[in-house]
């Protein structure tokens, strides 16, 4: 085991510690690491490899950087074409190049830069972008996958092969259990238990780092009902042979669960054929278009459509956070909860 020392500084140079007391090993680091999403190492990983290549090309240093950079850097952003999409990156994605930025300085254990002057930076490219009525200057959302896009989605699908039956359980699972597609990819069969009031499904709530026990109802249309479509799911799977293993799995053009991918002889993906969150993401997408649906449809559609609904029927903040696996005062729920009632709950209604 390769233990990093890292050298006492500031205070801590007087209050009696040792080296040991201020290194961390390879496998804690490693247990650090794998506390952040799969997904946000990834994009972190793509910011800071930008910025330094940035620096490089520009003389300056990365690696403890400057206040300075950071602005300069931002600046940059504001204006330079994205290689992916042509344009200058939006408001968010900059956010998170520089929390990515700071991230990288803490995990490095050397101060972050103050990033005061970069920010007003973004403050200014994003009040000039509102001003201009450019898309960039608002933050892209999902459109919430409410009930009757449920329906409207539903209907493209021939629920009568594997494929057909997959896709319907997901969407409506999905929903009615509030969960993110990183959290769907990861069911197993083994975590959907029915009982006579309907399904009590197992999931690992990514954010809260714990798992929930969420009850699912018959729904009183069978055509929308998730314990009706998981069922089917799940029988057609044993016929096929599985009774355990991964729920939402990949199905080839020929209707049958997809054998292990491979490439160049070495096995990719996940042996058993579990569909990955992108995969599942895609899928939502997919369906949307299939039926004509305006506006933007990801798989964090089921889960605002979710919200959406069950705050327009009525339903205690509480009750709805609790169930979705949101932490209670979650800033992400708040919003939703404030677009759901803007037409059932508008102030002016009455005056």
């Amino acid at each position: 085991m390769t233990v990093i020392e890292q050298r006492p500084t500031g205070p801590l140079a007087t209050a009696g510690h040792t080296p040991a007391d201020l290194s961390l090993s390879e496998a804690a680091r490693a247990a650090i690491e794998a506390g952040v999403p799969e997904s946000t190492r990834r994009a972190y990983a793509s910011d800071w490899s930008a910025f330094t290549a940035w620096c490089s090309s520009t003389g300056r240093t990365p690696l403890p950087a400057t206040a300075q950079t950071l602005a300069e850097y931002v600046t940059h952003l504001t204006v330079a074409p994205s290689p992916r999409t042509g344009r200058p990156l939006s408001p968010s994605s900059i956010e998170r190049a520089l929390a990515a930025i700071r991230t990288m300085h803490n995990a490095a254990d050397v101060v972050p830069p103050n990033t005061k002057a970069a920010r007003k930076v973004l403050s200014g490219h994003r009040e000039g972008l509102a001003l201009a009525h450019d898309p960039a200057a608002r933050t892209r959302k999902a459109d919430p996958a409410v009930p009757d896009a449920l329906r409207e989605m539903l209907a493209t699908l021939d629920r009568a092969t594997l494929a057909g039956k997959r896709d319907a359980a997901l969407l409506l699972l999905g929903y009615a259990t509030a969960a993110r597609v990183s959290e769907l990819a990861a069911l197993d069969i083994a975590d959907v238990r029915e009982t006579p009031d309907g399904l009590l499904v197992t999931i690992y709530r990514r954010k809260i780092k714990r798992h929930t026990e969420t009850a699912v109802p018959y729904g009183a249309n069978p055509a929308t009902c998730p314990v009706r479509a998981v069922r089917a799911l799940l029988a057609d799977m044993a016929d096929a042979g599985r009774t355990s293993g991964p729920l939402l799995v990949r199905v080839d053009r020929h209707g049958r669960i997809a054998p292990p991918l491979t490439r160049a002889g070495k096995t990719i993906g996940d042996p058993a054929g579990r569909m990955t969150a992108e995969a599942i993401a895609d899928v939502v997408t997919r369906i949307a278009e299939a039926a004509d649906l305006d506006g933007r449809w990801t798989g964090h559609s089921l889960r605002r459509g979710f919200v959406t609904a069950a705050r327009r029927d009525g339903h205690a903040l509480e009750r709805i956070g609790r169930h979705g696996g949101w932490a209670d005062g979650s800033r992400a729920l708040l919003g939703y909860i404030e677009e759901a009632d803007r037409w059932t709950d508008n102030p002016v209604t009455g005056l």
